[in-house]
């Protein structure tokens, strides 16, 4: 009777086994789970569902940060670098956090507020400088940057962007006068007092070398700046070079002036021109416009950056005395503050400068340009 007992329970166990085997793993047929089931289907089903709940958050989390976006400013948010047109003469502005890059075309690139990086270089990048192509820039945090095409421009833009956008130009800034320095001056002159505006600038144009005075005791400050003085000031401020030729003008023949070297320096590499006439009159009180103009095709000649933000100068007044071949030079000379204007909003564009006034113009050039 034993023996019959255990072949039925035998047999029972035996088709539960089989009936198991034949339901899907972890069901109520067949509850035991294997190492294959965890490894392979639970596992895949696990992370299409993490998945799809992470996915799902993210889309949420997006769409609400575009909803605020759009708002607050009238962002639109690209995702994943999209593709965008700027035909020429148009410009798309960047918010905080967005990346643009070039693909092809030309832009320049102008800070409102903030800062931009050009993550490609780790470097900042100047308002008013061309976009590179194929380099990623950055809009920092609290920053809004436009991307203005000078040429129809394909890129990829990143981020919170909207079409269009305003050019901010830098607000004019008049030559402020200078705090009271301490009573002793640390200069020779007589005439430059610690109080006067200019001492700071006369103090560095003469401790470097690229002024000196017009006595051993005087700088005649409100003496007015000739064109010989102004040109020998910028080859010393290059080092005195060699020459490298002839100064090429009627009137600049005599080896033994001052100004020889300088000018024929500045005329073999282009910074200066003289007149129609052929002469370049260097005892003439130089101009500020004329400044400007030598001074851009020295930092040209030095390869410094030549951008120039648009309507620089229609802050000033009297834009329209500036001379034709001076509106280059003097919307670059302002928009990197090497020359600013009066206190009342004039530029003086055919006005002579002052030592005093030149002193404070190679200070800023010096300061802003290098």
């Amino acid at each position: 009777m034993k023996r019959v007992i255990a072949a039925c329970l035998t047999l029972v166990m035996a088709i539960g086994m089989v009936t198991a085997s034949a339901s899907p793993a972890g069901t109520t047929g067949n509850p035991l789970i294997s190492q294959r089931y965890l490894e392979g289907a639970f596992s895949n089903a696990l992370s299409a569902d993490i998945r799809n709940l992470l996915d799902g958050a993210t889309g949420q989390a997006l769409a609400r940060l575009n909803e605020l976006y759009l708002e607050a400013a009238g962002y639109t948010f690209a995702g994943r670098f999209t593709p965008v047109t700027i035909p020429s003469g148009s410009a798309i502005t960047l918010g905080p956090g967005a990346s643009f890059v070039l693909l092809s075309g030309s832009a320049a690139l102008h800070v409102n507020n903030g800062e931009v990086i050009n993550v490609s270089t780790g470097s900042a990048v100047t308002s008013g400088a061309a976009v590179t192509a194929n380099q990623r820039f950055f809009s920092t945090e609290n920053t809004i940057a436009v991307i203005t095409a000078s040429a129809s421009v394909s890129g990829l833009v990143d981020g919170f962007y909207y079409p269009g956008g305003t050019i901010v130009t830098p607000p004019h800034r008049p030559e402020p006068p200078r705090p009271e320095p301490p009573p002793q001056t640390g200069l020779p002159f007589t005439d430059v007092s610690g109080s006067a505006w200019f001492f700071p600038a006369v103090e560095f144009v003469f401790h470097n070398g690229f002024f000196a005075g017009t006595t051993t005791t005087t700088f005649s400050p409100n003496t007015a700046m000739t064109r010989g003085m102004f040109v020998t000031v910028l080859h010393r401020l290059d080092g005195l070079p060699p020459a490298g030729g002839g100064a090429a003008f009627l009137d600049v023949r005599n080896q033994s002036t001052f100004y020889y070297q300088a000018v024929a320096w500045a005329n073999t590499n282009g910074i200066v021109s003289g007149f129609d006439d052929g002469n370049f009159r260097p005892n003439q009180a130089v101009t500020r416009e004329q400044m400007a103009s030598i001074m851009y095709r020295y930092a040209y000649f030095k390869g410094h950056d030549m951008t120039a933000a648009p309507g620089a100068l229609d802050v000033f007044s009297d834009r329209a005395s500036v001379s034709v071949f001076a509106v280059d030079p003097m919307q670059w000379a302002v928009t990197w503050q090497v020359m600013r204007g009066s206190a009342d909003g004039r530029l003086l564009p055919r006005n002579t400068a002052s030592r005093a006034e030149v002193a404070q113009i190679v200070l800023n050039f010096t300061e802003q340009i290098g």
